[in-house]
């Protein structure tokens, strides 16, 4: 197996750990399988001894055999039961990019031809239809048909200030489409104007970063860009944390690119939404490329606190040290019944604040946790913080959402 992958600084990182074990203690897969073979220092040592050591120097020199395809097949299963939280990154004493690594790593993975079944499916889909469960390009905005008064341009103008970018999940999963529903209400009831890409909307990539299958993004990127770009757009705004997260890491747009919980803060600001009261107490879950990944902690809280009526109680873990939900790094592809546990824990945590409703600013989020909670039969309500929002606008009133 190549490691050309790994650049020189991940390859000294990788032998660097002191093994102190802080990574592994607040874990969200290793808690949940109670195994340490999924904890991140396990997945750390392997990279060093199964993809490193070998290839060195003195290795060769040594004719030290390379690694058994059982070994590799093993650690490669684990490598990816992992939700990509970065909460190991953010207790690690020594600094090191854990999260990047994780990725290089399964890029490497996928080369060496050592992957779950899983990636290959997320492939297909993905060549096929542009998006990463495999449905319709075409129908990526009928959401919009869903809506009480759909506009007859259907949010697809040919010129636009601002592109909205919808995200796989919220077009498609009946359950998120609330979101974008409630959003774009939202911006126009502020005058924002805006435009869908519809079918030319791609995939933002982060599916492919999870996957090990980065060298598909450019041709995704450019396509995006290209979109954007024959709009006249000058900025762009995301619901999905995991979109707005790859277009400011990776996309180099000159573009002014917003999380959703940045504009609607704007909006609030400048007294473009009226809020009517709510008499409601929720408590808020940070989504792990959000907070963790952009550092985007304060504007949905001031969201909050701008609702008259809404009484937030923080859980136990929140801001940097907020426990993932179970639906990221394309882990309920992988391992579904690893992916259920997590959220189970982050949903037993929840209920813990006496909270009514848990509010977070993730598409994702809303429906692994929205699902839990409906399985369960668990008296929670768990919303989008723009469905809050639109339920507190107001105006005339629409069905709740």
């Amino acid at each position: 197996m190549s490691r050309t992958g790994f650049s020189l600084r991940q390859m000294l990182e990788a032998g660097a750990c002191t093994r102190c074990r802080l990574c592994a203690e607040v874990c969200p897969a290793a808690s949940a399988a109670a195994s340490g073979g999924l904890a991140p220092l396990t997945r750390l040592r392997g990279v060093d001894t199964l993809l490193l050591r070998d290839r060195t120097l003195l290795a060769k020199l040594l004719r030290r055999r390379p690694p058994e395809p059982a070994a590799l097949e093993r650690f490669a299963e684990d490598a990816f039961r992992c939700t990509l939280c970065g909460r190991c990154e953010s207790v690690c004493p020594l600094g090191i990019r854990l999260k990047e690594l994780w990725t290089t790593l399964r890029g490497e993975l996928v080369r060496g031809k050592h992957f779950p079944a899983k990636i290959e499916a997320i492939r297909r889909n993905l060549e096929d239809s542009r998006n990463v469960f495999g449905e319709d390009n075409a129908e990526r905005a009928e959401w919009v048909e869903e809506m009480r008064r759909p506009p007859e341009h259907g949010f697809r103008k040919e010129q636009a200030e601002v592109v909205y970018f919808t995200g796989c999940v919220a077009a498609y999963f009946p359950l998120a489409q609330k979101i974008p529903i409630a959003f774009a209400e939202i911006l126009e009831a502020a005058g924002v104007d805006f435009t869908l890409l519809g079918e030319e909307e791609w995939c933002c990539g982060f599916p492919m970063l999870g996957a090990g299958l980065m060298e598909m993004f450019a041709a995704f990127r450019e396509h995006n860009l290209s979109a954007a770009a024959a709009r006249g757009a000058k900025a762009a705004v995301f619901a999905c944390p995991s979109c707005y997260r790859m277009w400011r890491e990776h996309y180099g747009t000159d573009l002014t690119l917003f999380s959703a919980p940045e504009m609607l803060l704007s909006l609030v600001r400048a007294g473009r939404l009226p809020l009517q009261e709510l008499s409601l107490t929720v408590t808020y879950h940070d989504p792990c490329d959000l907070g963790r990944g952009a550092g985007v902690y304060d504007a949905p809280r001031e969201i909050l606190r701008a609702i008259p009526g809404i009484r937030l109680v923080e859980l136990a873990h929140h801001r940097e040290e907020c426990l993932c939900c179970g639906g990221g790094g394309n882990l309920e592809m992988v391992d579904p019944e690893l992916a259920a546990r997590i959220a189970a824990a982050k949903i037993e945590e929840v209920l813990a604040t006496g909270a009514r409703a848990v509010v977070t600013a993730c598409q994702q989020c809303v429906r692994v946790m929205t699902s839990h909670v409906r399985r369960n039969r668990v008296p929670l309500e768990v919303l989008d913080i723009v469905q809050l929002l639109r339920r507190a606008l107001a105006g005339p009133k629409r069905p709740p959402g």
